[in-house]
């Protein structure tokens, strides 16, 4: 099982990191790679920290657990601002729904969580805010 979702091939591809500060889950490095035709952060690349984070949020967040698998079900994302340089990330989901996915796994084997992540850029630039909907299932014990 992986311990962070920057351990995963696309997000080390991305160059996607922990956070440098416990009040973010992520960050995406500066870098002329991540750049559009303006000149700030594609869009791509926010949306990909966007997902990440959510990932990372739900790992950590299911810990132990063992025996589930999470999938994509939907993103949506609002961009707010251009980004320049470092982003960072952080997730708003009540505990609420954490107890509520808990719940449904233990009751019916299924589940489906919506994890809000905002991100921000280095000079403190609110640039995206999305909600990344997750579809997760309990392996079936003998698969």
């Amino acid at each position: 099982m992986t311990s962070s979702v920057t351990e995963l091939p696309f997000n080390r591809f991305l160059g996607l990191q922990l956070a440098a500060t416990s009040d973010r889950v992520l960050q995406l490095p500066a870098g002329g790679q991540y750049l559009n035709h303006l000149g700030t952060v594609h869009a791509s690349a926010q949306l990909a920290l966007a997902e990440a984070t959510s990932g990372e949020f739900l790992l950590r967040a299911l810990g132990s657990t063992v025996g589930v698998v999470p999938v994509v079900r939907r993103l949506e994302a609002k961009f707010r601002k251009p980004a320049n340089g470092i982003l960072t990330s952080t997730v708003t989901t009540p505990p609420e729904a954490l107890a509520a996915l808990r719940a449904d796994l233990a009751a019916k084997g299924r589940t489906l969580i919506s994890v809000t992540v905002e991100l921000h850029d280095e000079s403190g630039a609110h640039t995206l805010s999305a909600t990344v909907e997750w579809f997760i299932t309990k392996i079936p014990p003998g698969t």
